[in-house]
């Protein structure tokens, strides 16, 4: 939920009007008085810029996009967004969400009750509404009311919406509550925000949603809690009310935060509150057209929060593609994708399919949308537009079930005839302890291509042999297993306190013996009954073994970035059954 992109045009002062270096657009910075909450009783102060082009008059009337910062950003962030779209003719407005860059109120976690309400009432500002806009935070001088912007109906704006991370699920916060806007493009953002803050990769009920919480995420977490508290204290003079009683979070935020690192799960309250404010919940409401992006690289809101988005909306009828870009909050975009501080579609392969997707639905283009699934290889190289590392199908999800079984000798033998009988032991460390040695995930960039290696006695793996040809995968691989856990079997009882925690991860093992996790991604699985086989869906991700290096899974008992279980215990894995296996979804062999 971090900023999406850290280009800016600049602090606009209120009611500024600046002249720009292209005389293509104007951009003017706007308070908006906005009423929140289940019943509108709380007033907020919302800062935003509007980018118009100089062609918009209220005879030659433009579409709009409105769009809003990731989590700890501000409008500024959206800069490069609105003069690119703004010169394409589009009027944009660029706001600071609530809590965030200048914006008073608390922050709700994109809770539609709150950041949707507030959203919907921008729509019918730039719907020609009275009342909203001001230009000063004070409210007390109204600004002109808007009406150069294209009209499908009475205070209906032709309008879209797209924004990253927290500026993407406030796409569906506001969709949710509001029919008039038109077409929606979030950007990796969240399915389920109990899932993506205390992931459970196993008994999943719909979607990535699972009845029994997973384990905590504890650098992200931690890092987004300094976030939200330093722009807390950055807007307190002027909102001192927003730190109180949890400090710039609402109410319920700080004791959710504490119940989960004390106990290295959501409790059920906090669980209903953080599914209150995401799509999971409400995505019956979604029906406009949604094109999704997912990052590849992305430890905080995976693929498979994508794919839950995806497939929730292709069942119910609501027209939705997809794109897998490489980079997300892991990792930045290879070049020639996008560039939010200078989008150019002429260079860039995500910036054209986003301009594409709003003159298809915002102007009335004829112009295609492009594929309904496509996904970036890191393999492929190209220079310029990065069109060419992209594959794409009319279908998803894409490849064959490549299996892989558990064998002796640590080994993932291809064929059921090859199984042989074996057992690893490894050791739960007491209270979550984390014994292995990794990178932090929320901070990648400082610790590139570390290995992670787990402590003796503290994990279970698995190796192919030297592959004899390069295996490429993308989708979510799934490993089915069967553990043998006394003291789980004895105190699974107490619930997620007294249940089995193992994280699950897959490596390329170079021929050098390094091993490297895929992108960064660990599936967390905290097991109901750890006396059942279960299996495991872990995060989705696309990648290249290369022919001589090995495939390897590792099941820990621990993780520098997750909270464990709580109860120290050994646990078993026998082999020598075709029902332990890794499944990968393959979409090429080569020779």
């Amino acid at each position: 939920m971090v900023a999406l992109a850290a280009g800016s045009l600049g602090a606009l002062g209120p009611g500024s009007s600046i002249a720009t270096a292209d005389p293509g657009y104007s951009v003017q910075t706007l308070h908006f008085k906005v009423s929140v909450g289940p019943t509108l009783s709380k007033t907020c102060d919302i800062i935003g810029d509007l980018y118009l082009p100089n062609t918009a008059t209220s005879t030659t009337r433009v579409p709009a996009i409105l769009t809003t910062n990731g989590f700890g950003g501000s409008k500024n962030d959206q800069a490069g967004i609105g003069k690119a779209f703004a010169l394409r003719g589009y009027a944009v407005l660029s706001y600071s969400g609530l809590g965030f860059g200048g914006s008073t109120c608390q922050i709700t976690l994109d809770d539609p009750t709150y950041d949707g309400v507030a959203g919907s009432q921008l729509v019918s500002y730039l719907g020609g509404a009275g009342g909203i806009a001001y230009t000063d935070a004070a409210h007390t001088t109204p600004a002109p009311i808007l009406n150069v912007i294209k009209l499908d109906g009475v205070d209906d704006p032709r309008v879209g919406m797209i924004g990253g991370s927290y500026g993407g699920q406030i796409q569906f916060a506001v969709a949710g509550v509001d029919p008039r806007v038109d077409t929606i493009i979030p950007i990796i953002t969240w399915n389920d925000l109990s899932y993506a803050l205390a992931p459970n990769n196993t008994d999943q009920t719909s979607g990535v949603s699972t009845s029994n919480s997973g384990a905590t995420k504890l650098t992200w977490g931690l890092l987004l809690t300094a976030d939200g508290l330093v722009s807390g204290l950055q807007g307190a003079q002027a909102d001192p009310a927003r730190l109180f009683p949890c400090p710039n979070f609402a109410t319920f935020v700080c004791p959710a935060l504490v119940n989960a690192g004390v106990l290295g799960f959501m409790d059920p309250a906090s669980v209903a509150a953080l599914r209150h404010a995401s799509v999971s919940s409400y995505m019956s409401h979604i029906t406009i057209p949604t094109l999704l992006l997912q990052g590849e690289t992305d430890t905080l809101f995976n693929l498979n929060e994508g794919i839950a988005n995806y497939q929730a909306l292709k069942a119910q009828g609501t027209p939705v593609k997809m794109i897998w870009q490489s980079w997300g909050h892991s990792g930045s975009p290879a070049p020639g994708e996008i560039d939010l501080t200078n989008p150019d579609p002429s260079t860039q392969y995500e910036t054209g399919r986003i301009l594409d997707w709003f003159d298809h639905y915002l102007k009335d283009s004829q112009v295609g949308t492009g594929p309904e699934f496509a996904y970036f290889r890191n393999w492929v190289s190209y220079t310029g537009n990065a069109a060419p590392a992209y594959a794409t199908s009319d279908t998803f999800p894409v490849g064959t079930n490549q299996n892989y079984f558990l064998s002796a000798g640590k080994s993932l033998v291809s064929s059921p005839t090859g199984i042989a009988k074996s057992t690893q032991v490894f050791v739960n460390p007491p209270a979550g302890a984390p014994l292995e040695y990794a990178y932090l995930d929320a901070l990648p960039v400082f610790q590139p291509n570390q290995a992670e290696v787990d402590w003796a006695g503290t994990y279970a793996d698995w190796l192919t042999p030297a592959l004899t040809h390069q295996v490429d995968v993308a989708g979510s691989p799934k490993v089915t297993l069967q553990v043998c856990a006394p003291v789980a079997a004895l105190t699974q009882a107490l619930g997620e306190t007294g249940q089995l925690v193992v994280f699950i991860r897959i490596q390329d093992v170079t021929p050098d013996g390094q091993g490297h996790d895929i992108n960064y991604l660990t599936a967390p699985v905290r097991l109901a009954d750890a006396t059942k086989p279960f299996t495991v869906t872990l995060p989705a991700f696309v990648h290249r073994f290369p022919a001589g290096d090995k495939i390897r899974l590792v099941v820990s008992g621990s993780s520098l970035n997750y909270r464990g279980g709580l109860v120290s215990q050994t646990v078993t894995i026998s082999t020598g059954s075709a029902a332990q296996v890794l499944s990968l979804p393959v979409v090429n062999q080569g020779s």
